[in-house]
């Protein structure tokens, strides 16, 4: 493992705490991207004047440290990007030497790990340390915990002063991540952010997929659509191939039939065409489509699909409540 770097004032230090499958996705994005921009003989002029270049990542086990090597260091290349991989126990040195913290963890592990002995000097910039913000910037992609909650934190567990606390923002990813076809929301604040970050949130988890900015009574809801969606969708997708099967067709071709069945349709709504109007279009009197939809239609799908997603918002919004039980217990 690397020892720490000596950076120019347009590299930032980025660590992640608590890297599993999110923290891995992201970092490989950000690390494919360095690579390409560095091969690129005139970068794009879009890209913000200060890019996250050493790369600090956090785990909790041996085997942990052994996964996150195995995946990120082959994208690692001399003189364009540096990684490093420690146990957790080294949050607190992360921290002290990042200018990006991005918190990986458990929701109700949060105040825990910002609240661990040094932290409150840690997360202080000190600029003859080589960093090169005037704040330092969390970023939670953590369910259900709200930058007001996180802000308490540093202010009452951590006991930073109020002006000085870092630039804290909440952004949700979702599982696409891996194959850079994620859906980022990101909580705007007020007053709103700089735009020298803005520009660097963006370009951060554009390496991932596409990003929206969205006010944070919005956050649980983008959880539940964005992140949970992926599985409501997948289950949508595991019924079509049943269909399929019972039908007579192969188990992996019907999979196969059903995915690409359901990445067109989604295509051709991110090109602008209105879901109902290509329902419409492909419903043609006295045919099977119209047939199979009226079953939808009796069977209550378009209901289910949408109170599963008010489910799984409320679900969200209780999760960040620091050691909730039983937020999927029944209600109804």
């Amino acid at each position: 493992m690397a020892a720490p770097q000596v950076k120019s004032s347009s590299e930032l230090t980025m660590a992640v705490l608590g890297c599993g499958t999110m923290g891995i996705s992201i970092l490989s994005g950000i690390l494919t991207s360095l690579t390409t921009l560095a091969a690129s003989p005139s970068p794009p002029p879009t890209n913000p004047p200060a890019l996250p270049r050493h790369f600090i990542a956090t785990v909790r086990s041996p085997s942990s440290i052994h996964k996150v090597e195995s995946a990120l260091s082959p994208l690692v290349k001399p003189s364009v990007s540096t990684l490093r991989v420690l146990p957790s126990t080294s949050n607190v040195s992360a921290v002290a030497e990042a200018d990006i913290i991005l918190l990986g963890c458990k929701p109700y592990m949060v105040s825990g790990l910002l609240s661990a002995p040094g932290m409150k000097d840690a997360l202080t910039v000190n600029h003859t340390s080589g960093h090169a913000r005037k704040q330092k910037i969390i970023i939670s992609i953590c369910a259900g915990v709200t930058v007001p909650q996180l802000e308490q934190i540093l202010r009452e567990d951590v006991g930073l002063p109020a002006d000085d606390l870092p630039i804290v923002v909440r952004a949700m990813p979702n599982t696409a991540s891996k194959i850079r076809e994620s859906m980022t929301v990101i909580n705007t604040v007020d007053p709103p952010l700089p735009d020298s970050v803005t520009e660097l949130l963006t370009w951060i988890f554009e390496r991932i997929g596409e990003v929206v900015y969205l006010p944070p009574n919005l956050m649980d809801a983008c959880t539940s659509l964005c992140a949970s969606g992926t599985a409501f969708f997948a289950l949508m997708m595991e019924a079509a191939a049943d269909g399929g099967v019972a039908m007579g067709l192969p188990r992996a071709e019907a999979t196969r039939m059903a995915a690409q069945t359901m990445r067109g349709a989604a295509g051709l709504v991110l090109e602008g065409e209105h879901p109902a109007i290509l329902r419409e279009k492909v419903s043609t009197p006295g045919g099977c489509t119209i047939g199979g939809l009226l079953v939808l239609e009796e069977g209550g799908v378009r209901g289910a699909v949408a109170r599963a997603v008010r489910e799984a918002t409320v679900v969200a919004s209780l999760l960040g409540g620091g050691g909730a039980k039983n937020v999927n217990g029944t209600r109804h």
